[in-house]
């Protein structure tokens, strides 16, 4: 029979500790399967930015440690076989997270194999929620208990210290987002009209983005008080010395309901999901108990941690913070320099992509331009390439990914924003007069049916959402007038 707690009974974590693992291994599937989808179209051998081609090129000018600057696997070989294997291995590897086999190993391996493609994977695997998804790991494995089997009956009580290092990121995360949208000097965010931009402007707005954005401006104003107070106020609670069970609450709750909206109103891939997760060691086992109405019960009897065991967890802690308090500071508008040896170890932790600083939607965007790639034979006729996300078709609703991360869809809302990320764009362009495949498989379709076009050319167009009365008539978008953006790419036989 379980033993139900007194009242004053210390909180227990050991249930808390194996949703939150639970949470991040599933984290780590939807990462790898929503990019094992893509990896051979972005970085295979056919595809936009070769990883083959930039191990090459990195193993022209990195030797010996040097090579450590881009930790990763592919050091060893950048296939598409090893591309898809990585991302087949860190799959295989969430089921044995999820029933507790060795899960500090696991956990580690996972973090390596999502670190191998993340290092060298520019530009296509360089949003936050990637370093996010990395730093998650890492303190997965401090917070993970040791050993092969180790949950059960003798199973060691979470370290403190490993729990509020989880603690520390969502703080971090939340506050800083939040600091950098003021500290920005964008007026939108002060006044609270962001939201009247937000909408359509996002990267990958979906259907019900279009539904809120007609929303009365008094609740675009409301939910962008209710933003700063889950950002700004909320994880300030988790520094009170009383009422901390509550307090911890009510940081979950907040932060929950804010995934909730951003994910109700804009595609964000696996980014809610994984800060949604971040929240789950904020309730003790207590409260899960309750939530998920299982018996409550105490812990006993199970052996405390050896001693050097206690003094590594201690050590990480130390580090974790050291390494993560000059770019929190930066964040934060300090332009100061810490004492030696913190920046230097800083920069020698940087490459590791696990140590971070955060800040999202600094600026909020006031015009939205979609590439346009079209392909033509003879330079008269062209045909546009369909995105399956970004939008359009302006008579085609925007589209829901759910916990898919569509990298090149993301990549193309930057371009026209900042033309110096627009590299890729010409190798885009290469591919799609070879006719490549991989690359193809990104996209809605081919409007080519197999046969590679003469000509490529990208061009840049006004978007901007239709009336209530127009979406009812069919029309989501209202588009401009195309103006050049990328010069036209023509087949290198065709060429000479």
């Amino acid at each position: 029979m379980n033993e139900l707690p007194r009242a004053d009974a210390e909180p227990q974590w050991f249930l808390a500790r194996r949703l939150f693992l639970g949470g991040v291994a599933l984290t780590y599937a939807i990462a790898f399967g929503s990019l094992g989808v893509q990896v051979r179209g972005l970085f295979g051998e056919r595809g936009i930015a070769p990883l083959s081609e930039t191990m090459d090129r990195l193993g022209g000018v990195l030797h010996g440690w040097q090579r450590l600057q881009v930790p990763t696997l592919l050091w060893f070989g950048a296939g598409d076989g090893v591309l898809v294997a990585i991302c087949i291995g860190g799959i295989a590897l969430v089921p044995l997270a999820l029933l507790g086999f060795a899960p500090r190993l696991v956990f580690a391996l996972l973090w390596l194999g999502y670190l191998s493609l993340v290092a060298p994977g520019h530009p296509f695997l360089s949003f936050q929620w990637d370093a996010l998804l990395l730093e998650c790991g890492l303190l997965a494995v401090a917070f993970a208990p040791p050993g092969l089997r180790p949950y059960g009956s003798a199973e060691r009580p979470p370290a403190a210290v490993a729990r509020w290092l989880v603690y520390s990121l969502l703080a971090r995360l939340m506050f800083l987002s939040g600091w950098t949208k003021l500290a920005s000097g964008d007026p939108s965010w002060r006044d609270g009209t962001a939201l009247d931009f937000h909408f359509w402007t996002q990267p990958l707005p979906h259907r019900l983005s279009h539904y809120a954005h007609w929303t009365p401006e008094w609740a675009h104003q409301l939910a962008v008080a209710a933003m700063f107070a889950a950002e700004l106020v909320a994880p300030l609670l988790l520094l009170i010395p009383v009422g901390r069970r509550r307090a911890r609450l009510v940081v979950a709750t907040s932060t929950v309901g804010l995934m909730i909206a951003i994910a109700a109103t804009g595609n964000y891939g696996f980014f809610n999901f994984l800060t949604a997760v971040l929240c789950i060691p904020l309730l003790d086992d207590r409260t899960w108990r309750a939530i998920l109405r299982v018996p409550e019960r105490v812990r006993t009897g199970a052996p405390s941690a050896p001693r050097w065991r206690r003094w590594a967890t201690g050590v990480f802690a130390t580090l974790t913070v050291t390494l993560t308090a000059e770019r929190t500071l930066a964040g934060l508008g300090w332009s100061g320099r810490l004492p030696w040896p913190v920046p230097e170890l800083a920069e020698l932790a940087a490459p590791l992509s696990s140590f971070n600083a955060y800040g999202l939607f600094r600026v909020m965007t006031r015009e939205r331009y979609e590439l346009l790639v079209e392909g033509s034979d003879d330079g008269e006729e062209w045909k546009a390439y369909a995105f399956r996300y970004k939008p359009g078709d302006p008579e085609r609703a925007p589209v829901f990914a759910g916990l898919h991360m569509p990298r090149l869809d993301w990549q193309a809302w930057f371009v026209p924003l900042d033309p110096r990320r627009a590299s890729w764009v010409s190798e885009l362009q290469r591919r799609l007069l070879e006719g490549s495949q991989p690359v193809l498989a990104l996209l809605a379709g081919d409007p080519f049916d197999g046969k590679p076009p003469r000509r490529v050319r990208v061009r840049a167009v006004p978007y901007e959402f239709s009336t209530p009365e127009e979406r009812a008539r069919g029309l989501w978008w209202r588009c401009g007038e195309p103006v050049p953006f990328f010069p036209e790419r023509v087949r290198e036989e065709d060429g000479r």
